[in-house]
């Protein structure tokens, strides 16, 4: 292992990173709080702010795939239709198989600049995280307590809220509804079965509501859907632990057209217009499970030849997430480091001990925060059979 690859493995190397991560996030949080003032005043002027201020903090998590662990993302898809990316609202669909498929997607908004502006279909319980759920708030993403009795008519209204939205935006999405393990596709294929419907061999059903109504309240504000498809080469099992440690993984992104399924592979365009998806919701959802029947059939193609039917395309990488999180480091390790030698140098007992304390519990919030991602502890969502009732 040579000396760059040594020291990124280091986990004083992770605490200063979370440090800068952390601390600058709560700044941002509460700079965001102060901007609640000119909603009322100049709503567009505060939607813009936020997408800046946002972009500071999740530009951080994409640094660490692009530049500290040199994570390659080769993007699959049409170059007719590529110099779209970026320059139009767009609902993009993404599979849930990976711990780190929430940065990829990022990645992608990154490269075609509108990771600021991206929005998701979040759990409720992700608005109360600070830094990240906080700054979710502040960009008026969508939080739905996955009952949708209950979530319906909030999710409709803060939908709806977006349509006069002043920047280009990605809404992503994972249809899914979370992760995929055996056990949630064990279960979601006896809910097909049952509800006889065809069964998927790399996917979870589509739960088709929350897609639905997406499409029905930004069909005119959103110029179209890009269906995405994530997988890793080799074989690769990426987790945000390892990108921490400096790991680098290959990730392959399909960005591609609907087709019918019984003609797969004869078609590489990128864009399904808005308008060619049905505005009825039984159709919306009939449309959306042959989507997915669509999708397996490629992750079928992928594992047996190793890549998609599609143009290979590498998006140059941008400075940005990089110099904002060198302005962050500067901005906050010097006062840091000040503050340890004075500590140091004070040969306090217990100014020492305080100083461990605060270590310890920083490994230990390190580590909470790794764990949220990882798919052995995330969500038991789609684990319950009873609760099985796609829609």
């Amino acid at each position: 292992m040579d000396i760059v690859g040594f020291l990124k493995s280091q986990f004083i190397c992770h605490l200063l990173i979370c440090y800068i991560f952390i601390v600058s996030g709560l700044i941002i949080n509460f700079i965001q709080l102060f901007t609640l003032i000119l909603w009322p005043i100049n709503k567009q002027l505060f939607r813009r702010i936020n997408c800046r201020l946002a972009y500071c903090i999740s530009s951080q998590m994409v640094m660490l795939l692009e530049w500290w662990s040199g994570t390659d993302c080769t993007l699959y898809t049409d170059p007719e239709s590529y110099h779209k990316y970026g320059k139009e609202n767009a609902i993009v669909i993404l599979n849930h198989n990976f711990e780190i498929d929430f940065l990829c997607g990022w990645n992608f908004c990154e490269r075609f600049g509108v990771l600021g502006s991206s929005k998701v279909l979040a759990k409720k319980e992700l608005s109360y995280m600070p830094v990240i759920g906080w700054m979710w708030y502040f960009l008026e993403i969508v939080f739905c307590k996955r009952k949708w009795e209950e979530d319906r008519k909030t999710v409709i209204q803060k939908l709806l809220n977006l349509r006069d939205y002043p920047e280009n935006f990605w809404f992503l999405i994972h249809c899914e509804g979370t992760r995929f393990t055996e056990q949630k596709h064990q279960i979601s294929m006896q809910v097909a079965e049952a509800k006889g419907l065809p069964k998927l061999k790399y996917h979870l059903l589509p739960r088709t509501k929350g897609f639905a109504v997406t499409v029905q309240c930004l069909r005119n504000v959103v110029s179209a859907v890009y269906d995405s498809t994530l997988n890793f080469r080799n074989n690769e099992n990426p987790t945000l632990l390892g990108v921490l440690n400096g790991k680098k993984y290959h990730a392959d992104l399909y960005v591609r057209q609907v087709i019918h399924i019984l003609i797969p592979f004869q078609h590489t365009g990128v864009r399904i217009p808005l308008e060619d998806i049905p505005e009825d919701e039984q159709e919306c959802s009939t449309w959306l499970h042959k989507l997915y029947q669509e999708k397996d059939a490629f992750q079928e193609e992928y594992y047996r030849t190793g890549t998609y039917p599609a143009v290979p395309i590498i998006p140059p990488r941008r400075p940005w997430t990089l110099l904002n999180w060198l302005f962050w480091a500067l901005l906050l390790l010097y006062p840091l480091f000040k503050l340890l030698i004075n500590m140091i140098s004070s040969g306090s007992s217990l100014t020492l001990a305080s100083f461990a304390f605060v270590i310890i519990i920083a490994s230990v919030g390190v580590r909470w925060m790794i764990g949220v991602t990882e798919i052995n502890k995330g969500s038991t969502y789609g684990n319950n059979d009873n609760k099985q009732k796609q829609k």
